[in-house]
């Protein structure tokens, strides 16, 4: 029989449709030309598999493929050409990294005879993306693409999750190969993605919880990522623990359920905060205690014996001392816990937060969803779009005061339901990456909440939404300021409000200059008809809401502040 002999880029289609791949991010140029060329093919006719989506920006490209990640659980695909195309990338393999998104990032490069004679659009990509990508690698050669991308797709998805980039010489890509059939990498040399759990620390921390009068679990993205929703309550219930969620693992336990105490942290609920210096024992479930999480580390949870699981033994001690870890995925531990454990009832402490919510319900969140004057708050706002999507809709989020305020007041219903950037906190990621959530969710509405600031951010992806008629609500919640930077410029900077206004452009003229239908809201009495029109309509809507300039964001846990010094005010 003879020898079949592909291309290198014949062989990449191939390969990226073995590992399932149905949607790719793209942006092509001079170095991935040959790929764009196959991939010509594969988008259309008999051998039609992919339905690429031509982004504006390279920035888009990843960060729409993190959000089709983030809603559908599978593996993102991004396809750039070299130089700035490649480096137009790294925002959005930091920000998958720190979120851990399971993404591909393939980019072309120039061929392997010009590396390091720096020719037109070379950049050293596997250098700059290595310390912020979990594998980052250089196919040198055609023969390498069918093992290159299984690999790939594996160390992405396997274990935490993370971003992988593939560095593609163009020689690699226009040269033949023998197909022999797709690789299917089912383990790498000293990597370990699922580690076995140590049966003593899953039993010190069963008797631990069993023993605990306060308990508290901490519920981080680790159990969206796992799938492990169901385990997780079934901890909890028989256990009768309260529980706080990570901004991330906002959806990982339904809102509605009696044990959910709200979100953690900076912005998260007062109770919350208050409570977790008074637990006397922590269960931390897939979440790694960031700053925004703890306040001051030194002053967090001190009273408090610390259970730690999660599948990456690097979060064990690096922020907060476990006192117990259990190594391991989530959906394997928690259940070998709860089988250990005695069926509780923590009546007394559960009611001891309801004195600390009422606070908050009067002093912050009454004022900011059903305010009687002035002009629009944004909590209002996204309290209405909850109540109309009744909790069943995907929240995609911008960076800023949207982000705290829309994570607050919507409403989970169902699991993978919030797709926003928690680590590195990327302004202009919610466009994007609610246009990869329409790919990843098709099924579900998406909202997207976004300042004036972050719109503009990466506004350029209208046009990608206009030809994909992405079906993203885009509530713009304008404010004219850089409104998170000016609340903190009011707080902590003497009122210097420096560089934060901003000059607007006509969002109106913007949205007809795209075809996209558009409402302005001013008036509170018109916000509940035009949510209504805009969630009625079948494809991409903007609804511009007119916000008042000089509101905060609040509780909040100022800077360097020990978690329970929590304002329910300023200056309070």
């Amino acid at each position: 029989m003879d020898k079949e002999m592909i291309t290198g880029s014949e062989s990449l289609m191939r390969a990226l449709k073995a590992e399932g791949v149905e949607t790719i991010f793209g942006y092509p140029g001079g170095s991935i030309m040959p790929v764009y060329d196959s991939l010509y093919e594969y988008t259309r006719g008999e051998k039609k598999a992919f339905h690429h989506v031509l982004v504006r920006h390279e920035q888009g490209a990843v960060h729409a493929a993190q959000g089709f990640a983030r809603t559908s659980g599978k593996v993102g695909v991004a396809v750039v050409t070299s130089g700035p195309g490649a480096t137009n990338t790294l925002t959005g393999i930091a920000d998958a990294m720190l979120d851990s998104t399971p993404i591909v990032v393939i980019a072309g490069q120039v061929g392997i005879s010009a590396l390091g004679t720096d020719a037109f659009q070379e950049v050293d990509l596997v250098g700059v993306s290595q310390p912020i990508s979990k594998w980052s690698y250089q196919i040198r050669h055609a023969d390498d693409v069918a093992w290159a991308v299984s690999r790939a797709f594996y160390i992405a998805r396997s274990g935490r999750p993370g971003p992988v980039v593939l560095d593609f010489p163009k020689n690699a890509q226009t040269h033949l190969c023998e197909w022999t059939g797709p690789e299917h990498v089912k383990s790498v040399r000293s990597y370990v993605p699922y580690p076995t759990p140590s049966k003593s620390s899953i039993s010190e921390a069963a008797k631990l919880i069993n023993s605990a009068k306060r308990p508290l679990a901490l519920v981080g993205q680790g159990v969206e990522l796992a799938d492990a929703h169901q385990e997780l309550i079934e901890l909890i219930e028989k256990a009768d623990i309260p529980v706080g969620r990570t901004l991330l693992g906002l959806s990982a336990l339904s809102s509605r359920h009696p044990l959910n105490k709200g979100m953690l942290g900076m912005h998260g609920q007062y109770a919350l905060n208050m409570k977790t210096q008074e637990a006397d024992v922590i269960i931390a479930i897939g979440m790694r205690f960031s700053d925004r999480v703890t306040g001051l580390p030194s002053t967090y949870a001190r009273q408090a014996k610390i259970i730690h699981l999660d599948i990456d033994k690097a979060e064990i001690n690096k922020c907060i001392h476990a006192d117990i870890p259990v190594i391991g995925d989530c959906k394997v531990t928690m259940p070998a816990i709860t089988k250990l454990l005695n069926k509780n009832d923590h009546t007394e402490w559960k009611k001891s937060f309801d004195s600390y919510f009422e606070m908050e319900k009067e002093q912050v969140i009454g004022p900011a969803i059903h305010p009687k004057e002035g002009p629009l708050l944004m909590g209002e706002v996204v309290n209405a779009v909850a109540e109309a999507t009744k909790g069943d809709a995907v929240l995609v989020t911008d960076v800023g005061q949207n982000q705290m305020l829309s994570s607050r007041y919507f409403h989970y219903n169902k699991k993978r339901s919030i797709v926003t950037s928690g680590g590195l906190g990327t302004m202009g990621f919610g466009m994007p990456a609610a246009i990869g959530a329409t790919f990843g969710a098709p099924d579900r509405t998406i909202c997207m909440f976004c300042g004036d600031g972050g719109f503009q951010m990466n506004i350029q992806e209208l046009g990608t939404i206009m030809e994909q008629q992405a079906p993203v609500k885009m509530i713009l919640m304008n404010n004219n300021y850089l409104g998170n930077v000016r609340q903190w410029q009011d707080m902590f900077w003497n009122g210097h409000r420096s560089f934060t206004p901003m000059m607007n452009p006509k969002y109106n003229l913007i949205a007809n200059a795209y075809n996209i239908p558009y409402e302005l809201v001013v008036d509170r009495k018109e916000l509940s008809s035009k949510v209504d029109k805009m969630l009625a309509s079948k494809g991409p809507f903007i609804l511009e809401c007119a916000i008042k300039e000089d509101a905060d964001v609040m509780p909040m846990v100022a800077p360097g502040k020990t978690i329970d010094e929590m304002m329910l005010k300023f200056n309070s």
